[in-house]
């Protein structure tokens, strides 16, 4: 049997391997038959016309149908959505919205949504966006520039509570408790959660303890929901384990290994406890394999045997993405444990893209 060593050699092998080497690879060994082809085309232009022909579309398809990705306003939307909710204080506020609804050209779009709530949206950010604009010249320059200085805080009131109902598309709630409480009507239907905190990043000893016990309040918050005998129909937590170690960097090695481990095995064992499905979250392509050091580490606490609920995230478009797999499977093997793998598309995709140019 191919052992760990070998594994990790093989994940180590594809990091910088050129990309048209993999997909040649690839492209031999998964080839798909005309058949499956058409199967597949099938299967998807089902999918979107059932999502088409919904009577009661969500506030982010409203938005999607109006404006699209593919359309500077649409993409300003996205951008806002995703990140006004984390900006902390006002300046950066306004930098932002000044920075994504200045430029566009919002009238264009005005009452052609059949959505209130977008037109409503549409029409705050037109004047917005004609308020920040400081084309004019003159007497009117001015009034716009003083109008802009004074309006900052309704602007930022009006755009925040736009954004606010197409950010609740991205983020659940401010706290785990929020996030349950929006969560209960889905479960209630069958629907299963696994709660991931966002803007995790430990940069100091303080930060890391402030998300310890931040994952560790979660999941005792979601303990008592974890009802049923398998850890899959129970809600479960994502931890990433950059947010509980400062220094999580591969010139660390020794010293995450000896701090991290322990830390994350604490967790693992609430979660153990809860019968709670406990996923290790993606990082960046140059952390993987400290990643997999530390979650072959923490598999290996006697504590753990037996249990099924550990969980370890891949990104799908990593080149070594399928070697990690395979890696999984043989220490699965070896410790005689099942694991739950979820593949995600790649959170760090932009990033890594741009790190690279």
């Amino acid at each position: 049997m191919t052992d760990l060593y070998t594994r990790r050699r093989a994940i180590h092998a594809l990091h910088r391997a050129p990309q048209t080497d993999v997909l040649a690879d690839l492209t031999e060994r998964f080839s798909f038959t005309d058949a499956e082809r058409a199967t597949f085309a099938e299967q998807g232009a089902s999918l979107v016309s059932r999502i088409r022909s919904d009577t009661r579309p969500g506030v982010m398809e409203a938005f999607l149908a109006e404006y699209g990705l593919s359309t500077r306003e649409g993409v300003a939307l996205m951008c806002l959505a995703e990140a006004l909710l984390r900006v902390p204080d006002a300046d950066t506020i306004d930098a932002l919205i000044e920075d994504k609804i200045a430029p566009s050209a919002w009238g264009e779009h005005l009452g052609k949504s059949s959505s209130s709530l977008v037109n409503a949206s549409t029409w705050g950010l037109m004047l917005t966006g004609r308020i920040l604009r400081e084309e004019s010249q003159g007497v009117a320059g001015t009034l716009q520039s003083v109008l802009k200085r004074l309006g900052e805080p309704v602007i930022r009131t009006a755009v925040r509570q736009a954004m606010r109902e197409l950010g609740r598309e991205f983020v659940l709630g401010r706290d785990i408790t929020e996030a349950m409480d929006r969560a209960g009507a889905r479960e209630k239907r069958g629907f299963t959660y696994s709660y991931d905190m966002l803007g995790e990043a430990a940069l100091t000893a303080a930060d890391a303890e402030h998300f310890f016990q931040a994952y560790k309040n979660a999941i005792a918050a979601l303990a008592p929901h974890c009802v049923h005998e398998r850890i899959a129909d129970n809600p479960g937590i994502s931890v990433k384990l950059s947010a509980l170690h400062p220094r999580y960097e591969v010139k660390h090695h020794a010293r995450v290994c000896e701090e991290l481990v322990s830390r994350t095995q604490v967790l693992a064992r609430l979660a153990r406890d809860a019968n709670m499905g406990f996923n290790i979250d993606a990082e960046e392509a140059d952390r993987l394999l400290l990643s997999l050091d530390v979650i072959e580490a923490v598999l290996r606490d006697p504590a753990l045997e037996g249990w099924d609920g550990f969980g370890v995230v891949v990104q799908a478009y990593s080149k070594r993405a399928s070697k990690v797999i395979d890696w999984l499977h043989t220490l699965a093997i070896a410790l005689d444990r099942r694991f739950m793998v979820r593949l995600v598309k790649g959170a760090y995709w932009d990033y890594e893209i741009k790190h690279a140019q």
